[in-house]
């Protein structure tokens, strides 16, 4: 990194999330496709995509544990899995069968509180497969994994071992380059001798040009107590500091990519935490605040901390949130459960209009969150949008699922979550193409199932639309900081003796990605300052997570975020690659500037891999989460878009940002008018459910897995 010798700007990198643990790498055979890359002009010849080969089918395409029937209404119909390749195909109805396992009843019923139990866990899938032939007993396994847990509870579930091998490396390499330690050391002397002529000019005459600016987007030291002397030394020496510990820690001759980053964020969190800011006697704000307000801001500082430390005991949600409630005033677009089986339930919403378009809408969230976040206040609503101008939307509620879940598969979340309902809208809405919509996670899976579809020939989907989605994980930024064998094994083991992994723990490596903005800024003002954060609807969504069985995340992580199976080609369902190039419908992709769990980058390669007639890429203000709750008349929001069609040329991603036009506004208006040109016309709505057909509606929305904790 070059330092200009006038005003030098520190750097530190931007922040990902992490989806941390996984479960066992599930072998590939070697008839598995090869890496699927894209030329620069997009067009390609389908035979190409063809496979001539039918692999072996692999352990994790098949179901991992007994799924119980799927249920139906008061008729107790088994569910149909209806497989045409167009709409227009008469739809056969199947029973959805899990392993030749006993499977207990699964009875649907019209009452709302009737959860459906989840299959039993069998002691045969809850080994890793990976570890199966490893060790001589299960018992010596348990030693290692026991150990391995120990030693994660204390460390904070940040693997050891992989922490000590990346400072070996980069101590090792750094040691023997010469050269390197010259330049650290003459940077050193430079920054103290300039800290300390600015330090003297200060001091005499209070007026003495920065000699660094803090990062765009570092308001830490945004207060003009800042600006005096001697706390303007101390920020400035800081800020030199870490320009100094950014130098030392990257570009290091020799070391590995994965450990540069762990020794640099590692550094880098150790920084945040030891600001001058994080130390109320060198703060200048927290000390005028309690000259001023003779302490009562400490007196209420130590009452919120009091007060968060009990509900952490508790395990109780976070003062504010009990002000929304779900189903009263979040999630409170009408509509009914039209279907429920072991895994999801099925949201109809009630039309709002006279007439809808024909194609329906149909959207899953991750499986980590709570649908709700598509549907929270009336007013930023994506749901409530949607259907006030036409469309008829379905909507996937996840089961928040516990210990005895633990088995289910990606293979379980495919079938049972995605297929299930495309199935069930199809027979609702039957010679009706369907739009499908995924959020994160709940992207990654579409497009999983989409690709599925379009190789079997199953035209049912009228276009697919992908919010904040990852179908690349080469890069994935500081997440990748945890994407290593040692750290993916324990966190798996971590996983072990719950069997899921729970949303404090995703929560918490989230704030760990930007501690600098959500832990320790947050700290000052709650607890130096006294000043509650006054809590909002996307504020309580985010503390009412959901968990994650420990096979899923598993396969999640080593099949997609470390083997990159997905983009390569490689990923199996039911025995056979999928290859995303397959998917030929129209694609509406959004990506947030500011995201930092799915970095736009990454997003925009699904231009890579696309060989849709139509791809849509917007690229929006905000982050993960404020990026797609974007509703109009929202001050300060602005997004980019291009239209890539068949055969067009792809450009990469930083000269896209300079050539691409900036609108002012939100993207959904843009969206609506998209999805309604891609439909067939209008029509009177239909109706809530199907009772002839075994759909009766079995509860009111927001449905009954929403509300499970």
């Amino acid at each position: 990194m070059s330092e200009n010798p006038e005003k030098t700007i520190a750097a530190t990198g931007g922040a990902e999330t992490a989806a941390a643990s996984e479960s066992p790498s599930v072998p590939t055979t070697a008839a598995s496709t090869a890496a699927t890359t894209k030329p620069a002009a997009k067009r390609r010849t389908r035979a190409a995509t063809k496979r001539s080969e039918k692999p072996a089918q692999s352990p994790a395409a098949a179901p991992l544990a007994s799924a119980p029937a799927e249920t139906r209404a008061a008729t107790g119909k088994a569910p149909a899995k209806p497989r045409p390749t167009s709409p227009q195909a008469p739809t056969a109805r199947a029973t959805r069968v899990g392993p030749a396992a006993p499977v207990a009843a699964n009875t649907r019923t019209r009452t709302t509180d009737d959860a459906t139990t989840a299959p039993p866990a069998q002691a045969g899938f809850s080994r890793r497969l990976g570890d199966r032939h490893t060790l001589d007993s299960s018992a010596l396994e348990e030693i290692d994994r026991m150990t391995n847990v120990a030693l994660g509870q204390l460390s904070g579930g940040v693997s050891p071992a992989s922490l000590a091998m990346a400072y070996l490396d980069w101590m090792v390499h750094l040691a023997s380059s010469p050269g390197k330690q010259f330049q650290l050391a003459a940077k050193a002397t430079r920054k103290a001798m300039r800290l300390g002529s600015y330090a003297l000019t200060s001091a005499i005459t209070g007026n003495a040009e920065p000699c660094i600016e803090p990062l765009r987007g570092d308001h830490r030291f945004d207060h003009p107590g800042w600006q005096r002397f001697p706390y303007n030394v101390i920020y400035q020496g800081f800020l030199l500091n870490q320009q100094w510990w950014h130098n030392a820690t990257t570009d290091v001759r020799g070391i590995s990519k994965h450990s540069q980053a762990a020794v640099s964020f590692t550094a880098r969190q150790i920084l945040d935490m030891t600001a001058p800011c994080n130390i109320p006697f060198l703060n200048p704000e927290i000390a005028e605040a309690t000259i001023n307000e003779r302490g009562a801001n400490l007196a209420r500082g130590a009452s919120n901390y009091r007060e968060d430390f009990k509900r952490s005991l508790r395990n109780e949600p976070p003062a504010g949130v009990e002000a929304f409630r779900v189903g009263e005033n979040l999630a409170i677009t009408p509509g009914k459960v039209v279907y429920r089986n072991h895994l999801i339930e099925l949201i109809q919403y009630s039309p709002s209009t006279d007439s809808v378009q024909r194609e329906p809408v149909l959207m899953q969230s991750a499986w980590m969150m709570k649908y709700y976040i598509l549907d929270l206040s009336p007013h930023n609503s994506l749901v409530k949008y949607l259907v006030d101008r036409g469309h008829t939307v379905y909507m996937i509620s996840w089961l928040n699922p516990g210990p005895e879940h633990r088995n289910l598969g990606m293979e379980d979340y495919r079938r049972h979550g995605t297929l299930a309902a495309i199935d069930v809208v199809t027979e609702l809405q039957p010679g009706r193409k369907i739009h499908a919509a995924g959020y994160c996670l709940g992207g990654i899976l579409l497009t999983i199932t989409a690709a599925a579809m379009a190789r079997d020939g199953d035209e049912r989907l009228a276009s697919v639309t992908l919010f904040t989605t990852m179908t690349d994980f080469t890069e994935v930024g500081e997440i990748n900081v945890f994407m290593d064998a040692s750290e993916v094994t324990l966190l798996e083991d971590m996983m072990w003796q719950k069997g899921y992994l729970d949303h404090k723990q995703v929560s918490g490596g989230f704030q760990v990605l930007k501690s600098a903005d959500l832990i320790w800024s947050k700290m000052v003002r709650e607890y130096y300052l006294g000043h509650r954060e006054p809590m909002f609807d996307l504020m309580a969504w985010n503390a009412d997570g959901t968990r994650m069985p420990y096979r899923q995340h598993s396969e999640l992580l080593r099949r997609l975020y470390v083997n990159n199976e997905l983009f390569e080609g490689k990923y199996m369902v039911e025995g056979r690659a999928i290859s995303i190039s397959d998917i030929h419908c129209p694609i509406f992709a959004v990506a947030a500037a500011g995201d930092h769990v799915a970095p736009w980058h990454s997003v925009y390669k699904l231009h890579l891999q696309s060989d849709a007639t139509e791809l849509t890429f917007v690229l929006t203000s905000g982050g993960h989460n404020v990026g797609i709750v974007n509703e109009p008349g929202h001050a300060h929001r602005s997004f980019q878009l291009s239209v890539c069609h068949e055969g067009d040329r792809c450009i990469d991603p930083d000269t896209w940002k300079q050539r691409t036009p900036t609108t002012e506004g939100s993207w959904w208006p843009v969206w609506q008018q998209w999805l309604t040109r891609h439909s067939s016309g209008s029509e009177a709505p239909p109706g809530m459910g199907a009772p002839d057909k075994g759909y009766e509606p079995l509860c009111d929305s927001p449905g009954t897995y929403v509300l499970q904790q």
